[in-house]
């Protein structure tokens, strides 16, 4: 499948696709300097990250507070802000990011994209809880630790979503020896052995 046709099956406006094609220029413009995304995987930009991070927004609804962790360069936290813009106008998007170069850079791509959002900059371990209806991390850290952030920056009542690639079974459970939850799966459509898991209801064992 190509980008084209990928973007078309995820259902982008023009208004969106104006917005991510500023994205895409804010990151070749900045990537050289602090190493967004890597240089091997620029050329699938569209299908490897930006519509990898359109498909974590339609696996949830539109919540009233959507929370990224690790936010990096932006995927998925800013492509879900430059989306909710145009989808649900409504929706608070708040980025978690510790580097300080990143943060500058993802305060500088939801400028230049028109969309809002608040970056704090600061350890995910250490930020004060977020209460998020929805919280996101695409490619940080195992399930495991994850779920030990969304136990902290989870609604009681909210989603976690995670992309996960091959081994997201035995990363799940491992997990449950220290963690009960609730789970979904979707199955990834730019990876075919990736899935996108949907977590509520986590409890320590």
């Amino acid at each position: 499948m190509s980008s084209k046709e990928l973007l078309g099956s995820l259902n982008v406006s023009r208004e969106t696709m104006q917005r991510l094609d500023v994205f895409d220029k804010v990151i070749h413009k900045w990537n050289p300097k602090i190493n967004l995304v890597s240089r091997s995987s620029m050329d699938q930009l569209w299908t490897r990250h930006i519509a990898d991070s359109i498909q974590v927004f339609r696996c949830v609804g539109t919540p009233d507070h959507w929370v990224d962790i690790g936010s990096g360069g932006g995927f998925p936290g800013l492509v879900v802000a430059i989306l909710a813009a145009d989808e649900a106008p409504g929706m608070k998007v708040t980025l978690i990011e510790s580097d300080q170069r990143k943060s500058a850079f993802l305060r500088t791509a939801a400028r230049e994209c028109g969309v809002p959002l608040s970056v704090i900059s600061g350890r995910i371990e250490r930020v004060e809880p977020q209460n998020a209806n929805v919280l996101s991390a695409r490619a940080l850290a195992s399930l495991e630790d994850l779920i030990e952030f969304a136990d902290r920056h989870l609604a009681s009542d909210g989603t976690a979503v995670f992309p996960k690639g091959e081994n997201w079974k035995k990363e799940v459970d491992k997990t449950r020896q220290r963690w009960r939850f609730e789970m979904e799966t979707a199955r990834s459509l730019t990876e075919p052995e990736a899935v996108i898991l949907k977590i509520r209801g986590v409890e320590r064992v």
